[in-house]
């Protein structure tokens, strides 16, 4: 039973989907897709209002941020009671991922967009820089297109928001068809806190919408998705000229060292594993673990495993919610049988979690796998933890690197010069030391994949410069001169002089050194 499903179509020729909760497959609602004309008439809107709103100070949008932050902190329930209707995700992954990290970004960019975007002074080299000097403007791009995944509808919509909103941006959001309400949360919540109408907005929509929304007009787009819908965004944005950053998901690989703690490496690699149910996109999903102490470090994450609690009847002490999506299910059922077909082995879990009505996976940890199997190439995005025991860190680095993603990663080590080391020779985009995955929750750190994990990077000054064009403005420092050097006319009397101007400065030692 699918968890949305096609409706009869509306006279406006819009399309109606059925909802349903994956906690226990029951109806939960319905979504009428947003039409094409619908698209076009929010980019409009937004582009209508992106003069006046980019007019305003860094200040004054920052005090709309700190409104919208009160108002999140009103209304952290009802976003943890809409978002875990949409998804089955447990309270605390709920909480945390999407209450509290919506917080501390409104918090951070309101603060620091200002010191981030502050118009720049460059240093001109050389004797240029006698005459000229630059000055480096970052401007809003204009009508900013955020297209929303399912397995974090609230944050993954308000977090690049806040960024393109300081920025001077409007906004357009298309949220998941799989979670649109957690998503529509995200408008209703900036309209009580007194946002302008128009500067952002939320579609509610399928796979269509967000075609439409790409090709509407907009002047950036922030994509956070599959690898296969991410090359359609970025094949339409590169036939229009337009930037675009994609983040495209991941296989994270985790290597943990014979000298880590393995009590903490455990613990790391389970909730690193199994939170938001697997559904996050630097997820662990390899583990790679020195020979010396693979059976103490498996011994230890059988246990904890086992300890896990799954299903709605925990209450707020649940600790792995539901698979979010039926076709998510499928992947990590094709997934797991694949591994067990061709030798692996299930210590804890393995299936579906038949005594509860939805879908719940159980928390599975998995050995002898190898790394031609579907689990280890692919990704899974499920609670499932993939050990496999190598000779020593070389090995471990060899097969991190053996992966068409590249998105995060994490080493286990009391060594932290050794562990930066290993980080360091990882193919990924970010790698954390003794952690799981938190890069994507550190506001000062750039985030984004190589190789099929993604293009461009989101969040800290780096991502909030990708909602910015950056305009140099070349100064003159004598203006008031009536010809130019450079100028017509031309002679063979200037062209010497520029030969001989060149050997003075990159043959002559006194010119050399002149330049620095």
């Amino acid at each position: 039973m699918s968890i949305y499903e096609p409706l009869e179509q509306l006279q406006d020729n819009r399309r109606v989907l059925q909802l349903r909760s994956p906690v226990d497959l029951k109806p939960s609602g319905t979504l009428i897709c947003a039409s094409q004309e619908d698209v076009s008439k929010a980019v409009a809107t937004a582009r209508s209002k992106q003069k006046e709103w980019a007019a305003l100070s860094f200040d004054q949008r920052g005090d709309y941020m700190q409104k919208m932050l009160q108002v999140v902190l009103d209304k952290q329930q009802t976003i943890v009671d809409t978002v875990i209707s949409e998804t089955g995700k447990a309270t605390g992954d709920a909480f945390n991922m999407e209450v509290f990290a919506a917080c501390d970004s409104l918090s951070f960019y309101s603060k620091n967009a200002k010191k981030m975007l502050k118009t720049e002074k460059k240093k001109v080299h050389g004797v240029l820089g006698l005459a000229k000097k630059v000055k480096i403007v970052y401007k809003p791009r204009g009508v900013v297109a955020i297209i929303v995944p399912w397995n974090g509808p609230f944050i993954l919509a308000i977090n690049p928001a806040v960024q393109a909103l300081m920025a001077g941006n409007t906004v357009v959001i298309k949220g998941s068809e799989v979670t649109p309400y957690s998503t529509k949360l995200v408008e209703e919540l900036f309209q009580e806190a007194g946002l302008p109408e128009g500067v952002l907005q939320v579609l509610l929509g399928d796979g269509q919408t967000g075609a439409d929304l790409v090709t509407a007009g907009v002047d950036k787009v922030s994509f956070t998705g599959s690898v296969a819908t991410g090359r359609k965004v970025a094949e339409s944005c590169g036939r229009q000229l337009i930037p675009c950053t994609l983040e495209l998901g991941g296989n994270d690989a985790m290597i943990v060292c014979k000298d880590a703690n393995i009590k903490r490496a455990a613990a790391g690699a389970l909730i690193g594993s199994c939170m938001n149910s697997g559904h996050y996109c630097c997820g662990t999903e390899r583990i790679y673990v020195e020979e010396e102490v693979y059976d103490e470090f498996l011994a230890t994450v059988t246990a904890l495993a086992k300890e896990l609690k799954q299903g709605p009847q925990h209450g707020m002490a649940e600790d792995v919610g539901a698979v979010f999506w039926d076709k998510q299910m499928a992947i990590i059922e094709d997934h797991v049988a694949d591994a067990i077909a061709n030798g692996a082995k299930t210590v804890v879990g393995g299936k579906r979690n038949t005594q509860l009505e939805g879908l719940y996976f159980e928390p599975t940890v998995m050995i002898d796998v190898k790394h031609d199997m579907k689990i280890m190439q692919e990704e899974t995005f499920g609670p499932i933890l993939c050990i496999q025991k190598v000779k020593n860190y070389e090995e471990a680095i060899l097969l991190a690197n053996d992966s068409p993603y590249g998105l995060n990663g994490n080493v286990w080590s009391k060594d932290s010069n050794k562990a930066f080391d290993i980080a360091s020779r990882i193919d990924t985009g970010s790698v954390c030391l003794n952690d799981m995955a938190i890069t994507y929750g550190t506001a000062e750190a750039p985030f984004g994949g190589v190789k099929n994990s993604g293009v461009g990077q989101v969040n800290g000054e780096t991502g909030m410069k990708g909602y910015c064009h950056a305009m140099p403005i070349v100064i003159d420092r004598f203006g008031k001169a009536d010809n130019l050097a450079a100028g017509y006319p031309y002679s063979a009397e200037k062209i010497e002089g520029m030969k001989k101007f060149m050997n003075f400065l990159w043959r002559n030692p006194i010119g050399r050194f002149l330049l620095g």
